[in-house]
């Protein structure tokens, strides 16, 4: 907040609102930042709590340009500006991946660059040696059908081995 405040200095309000989490682990915050109490963060808040989003964070930054709007029209202002950005803003969800590595030799790099999108894998990075180690992303879910495709692909000579899990977000 303390870099939109100096960023937008000449603004007369920088109003934040956050939802952070979700289940029965919500964190929410906001502010009305010196306009009337209730009139802009509330009703800001209001509309990421019906949006469905989690682990989102608005600041609305007004400048005053001479017309008082009372409070039925900063509830409205600040509405629709929450509303406009709730629209317009890309929708992701959390997926637990495995990072994988495999030493793969020269003649089978095609068809695995093939199967790994064939499991929602991507490719992260590729080292030419003596084989080839790929660094690969998957799903956790999809990760024992690219196990067992590559076994088949390769007699059984591949295996990739986990090297990290953690969390994504991929858009929706």
């Amino acid at each position: 907040m303390t870099r939109i405040k100096k960023e937008f200095a000449d603004a007369s309000h920088n109003v934040p609102v956050y939802v952070i989490g979700g289940g029965n682990t919500v964190t929410e915050y906001f502010s009305d930042d010196g306009e009337p109490s209730g009139t802009s963060g509330r009703p800001a808040l209001a509309v990421l709590r019906g949006s469905g989003l989690g682990d989102v964070a608005l600041v609305i930054t007004r400048y005053f340009g001479g017309t008082l709007l009372g409070t039925g029209g900063l509830v409205k202002a600040y509405t629709e500006a929450a509303q406009l950005v709730v629209n317009a803003v890309g929708r992701g969800k959390r997926v637990p991946v495995h990072v994988v590595m495999a030493a793969i030799p020269y003649n089978l790099l095609e068809r695995i660059r093939l199967l790994a999108p064939h499991h929602h894998g991507q490719i992260l990075g590729e080292d030419f040696a003596g084989d080839i180690t790929l660094t690969m992303q998957f799903p956790v879910d999809e990760f024992d059908a690219f196990q067992r495709d590559v076994r088949e692909l390769s007699a059984g000579r591949i295996q990739a081995e986990i090297i990290e899990t953690k969390e994504v977000i991929v858009p929706v």
